[in-house]
């Protein structure tokens, strides 16, 4: 795994409604913790219900994008998507041809998810020099259908990978019913992976996200099978948190997809002990957490804490040590901090500058255990006395 930052260059199209194409792109990368770089190959005006405009960029314009990024910053994984033209495919893909050891993902995009085409035939059948040049190639079922001529979708993705030597991701998602599966077909493997589906209409951008998580996940260091992975899980996330925007098929969540994936550890759970569990809950949904776990059964909940989930594990007779302190950072302090007091829970100390540069809050749950509410900035992660690299 790489210790820098990833560099991903995206060349695709724009996507003026921001679910998908460049825009998603951008978020996706930028979320997983690397760094995008563009190569615009059309301007489409679109929004969840459809695509009402596509102005093509001309060839030399997407390529001096292409050399501007590579011969500065650098790359470390290339994400393709939507093509301009055939003229356009052909030349990106020699010019790509001379990168070496750079992962390169192609999300062959045909048609918009509101059904709207986005490549002609003569397009797509440039689509193989692409493919040529990929890693991994990712097409839905209906752009495999339509890039094999062949119903049969392991068929066709073993049909793709004996002519282009690209391995072919099948993506399961156009399928019946709740079961889903996608494969990853490689010329000596098979991978595969089952998940339920997630209903939802906001769907918008789905390949784009995928395919970019999957070149963010390469350009990182990792195998193309636990690039999948990890890239299908970022997908999955962003579904579950799409804001609802948009009276069609609207754009993924992935501004909410932080801690749930991405490189390294991450701290995103913390467990207190507590004793009476309807007080416990009661406390922590009156501070503005989300309770997103109930089971008094088993004496749990667990609240989400912004990105991070928080929970309590009561028992009668547990004992509770003044060892650990909780904080929640919160930028609205000291009105957050009046309000609660007013509303009758008791502070120790109210906000408080610190020496620390810091400025907190001090209180206690019913079962004795230390909180504080603070806000710390820059402090938190980047203080004058921080260590350096």
């Amino acid at each position: 795994m790489t210790a820098t930052t990833p560099r991903i260059l995206i060349i695709a199209g724009s996507d003026s409604g921001g679910g998908a194409g460049i825009q998603a792109d951008i978020k996706t990368v930028t979320m997983l913790g690397g760094h995008a770089m563009t190569a615009i190959t059309a301007v489409t005006a679109q929004n969840t219900q459809g695509v009402t405009a596509v102005h093509t960029v001309p060839t030399e314009t997407v390529l001096a994008q292409i050399d501007a990024v590579i011969a500065d910053i650098g790359v470390d994984a290339v994400k393709i998507g939507m093509i301009g033209s055939p003229f356009t495919a052909r030349h990106i893909a020699e010019r790509l041809a001379g990168l070496e050891n750079v992962p390169i993902v192609f999300d062959p995009v045909m048609v918009a998810t509101s059904g709207a085409t986005l490549a002609d035939d003569e397009t797509i059948a440039a689509f193989g020099k692409l493919m040529d040049v990929a890693t991994i190639t990712t097409p839905n079922l209906p752009e495999l259908r339509r890039l094999t001529g062949e119903e049969d979708e392991v068929a066709g993705a073993l049909k793709l990978v004996s002519d282009h030597r690209s391995a072919v991701l099948i993506k399961g998602g156009h399928e019946e019913g709740d079961a889903l599966a996608d494969a990853l077909i490689e010329e000596d493997n098979m991978t595969s992976w089952q998940g339920q589906r997630i209903e939802t209409s906001s769907t918008h951008g789905t390949g784009c996200t995928l395919a970019s998580a999957i070149a963010f996940y390469l350009g990182a260091g990792f195998s193309l099978s636990q690039a999948v992975e990890r890239a299908r899980l970022f997908v999955r996330m962003a579904l579950h948190e799409a804001p609802g925007l948009g009276k069609g098929h609207g754009p993924l969540g992935q501004q909410a997809v932080r801690l749930d994936t991405g490189l390294g550890l991450r701290l995103n759970q913390v467990t207190v002990t507590g004793k009476d569990y309807p007080k416990m809950v009661d406390f922590y949904s009156r501070l503005g957490l989300k309770q997103i776990v109930d089971s008094p059964e088993n004496q749990y909940a667990r609240f989400e804490a912004g990105a991070a989930t928080f929970s309590v594990q009561c028992d009668p007779e547990a004992e509770i040590g003044e060892t650990v302190a909780i904080y929640f950072e919160c930028d609205d302090l000291d009105e957050r901090v009046e309000r609660l007091a007013r509303s009758g829970i008791p502070f120790e100390h109210g906000p408080r500058n610190q020496p620390w540069m810091w400025r907190e809050a001090r209180l206690r749950d019913p079962s004795g255990n230390t909180i504080f509410m603070y806000r710390a900035g820059e402090a938190r992660r980047f203080p004058p006395w921080r260590l350096t690299d």
